[in-house]
Formats: structure tokens, sequence, C-alpha cells
């Protein structure tokens, strides 16, 4: 059963930098997508960055280019997102998520993508405040 586990978030000032993590199990890691998805509060489910299976092709939402970096270690089955620069309005449940068959650009501009069948997997979500 694919099982994705998020950590990582917490209260960061503006400014600050957070890393997100994203434990995989059950499944071939490194022959799936996985991207990074966020959801603020009253706000729809939005792509924020994604990387192909072998790490070679990346994505990002305009918002978090040059803040962001996502990267991946196929052999501790762990996807990362590195945060730099942050701002309040980057506040979400950031969530990640796995496709076998979608690459980087389909799965991050996805419309609705927690919509059932959409993704092959979800995790559980993890809260990233940006306050001051």
């Amino acid at each position: 059963q694919l099982q994705l586990v998020e950590s990582g978030g917490g209260l960061v000032q503006p400014g600050g930098s957070l890393r997100l993590s994203c434990a995989a199990s059950g499944f071939t890691f490194d022959s799936y997508t996985i991207g990074w998805f966020r959801q603020a509060p009253g706000k729809e489910r939005e792509g924020v960055s994604c990387i192909s299976s072998s790490g070679g092709r990346t994505n990002y939402t305009d918002s978090v280019k040059g803040r962001f970096t996502i990267s991946r270690d196929n052999a501790k089955n762990t996807v990362y997102l590195q945060m730099n620069s942050l701002k309040p309005e980057d506040t979400a449940v950031y969530y990640c998520a796995a496709d076998y068959l979608l690459g980087v650009q389909t799965m991050c501009v996805m419309s609705h993508p927690e919509r059932p069948g959409a993704l092959d997997a979800w995790g559980q979500g993890t809260l990233v405040t940006v306050s001051s």
C-alpha cells in the first residue's frame, strides 16, 4: 500500500527557512513522480513543486521560484522541500503526493489534484505557519 508521511512543518518568522520531508513506503519509490502541494485556508490546493522519478526534472510554481528547492534521495525513499525566504503568504498545509504516470509539469499544474483518483497517493499534510 502506497504511504507518504510528511514532516518538518512548524512556525517560522518571515525570512526564515524550513525543510519539509516526505517519506515513502509500500511502493517502488524511484518509479514515481513526487509533488509538493499546499492549501491555505479558504483557497484551492495548488502545486508548489514536483520532481521526476530520477530527480532529473523539476517544476516550480512562479511564486516560489528562487526560494524553494525540491530534491529526492531514492536510496532513502524521501523527497525534500527546502523553503527559504519564507513569506506570510506561504502559510498553508503542505502535502506530498505521488503518481506513476504523470510528468512533473502535468502533475504540478493540475486543478483540484485532491479529486479521488487524480493522483496515486497523498500524505496527511504538515502545517507551515509564517508569522512574526
